[in-house]
């Protein structure tokens, strides 16, 4: 796989991401469905968007290597939210840890909803490279 990142805008630099990915001849490409903060038994989380974030991160990392492909491949990655600016106050350094852990630069669209799945307050859904 070839990856070539676009990013015009000097400002981009402090989003933690980039306007445009390109990939040129992958291997395989994982579409992953919305993974949000639900347990291992199916329990949707009750705690903050913190501690949602986190555990939807876990849930995505699990299922992205489950499937035999790494983090690192992420081209895309959709945030949904309930709230933007809790997000921001709230959830941004977990977010950007994450990307950072795995190198990660990617086209990101974050989206304010009005809910999610069981009263979930963050989704997080990637497309991923090898």
């Amino acid at each position: 796989m070839e990856k070539r990142t676009i990013d015009p805008w000097q400002w981009g630099e402090r989003t933690n991401s980039v306007q445009a990915v390109e990939i040129k001849n992958p291997v395989g490409t994982l579409y992953c469905s919305g993974q949000v903060a639900i347990d291992a038994n199916g329990q949707p989380s009750t705690g903050d968007m913190r501690a949602q974030l986190l555990q939807t991160i876990q849930n995505l990392e699990q299922l992205i290597s489950e499937a035999g492909y790494a983090c690192s491949g992420i081209v895309r990655l959709n945030v949904f939210t309930t709230s933007t600016t809790e997000f921001f106050t709230t959830c941004v350094d977990v977010y950007q840890a994450f990307t950072a852990k795995h190198g990660i630069r990617q086209a990101t669209t974050l989206i304010e909803v009005q809910g999610l799945f069981a009263g979930l307050t963050v989704e997080l859904e990637a497309t991923v490279v090898k």
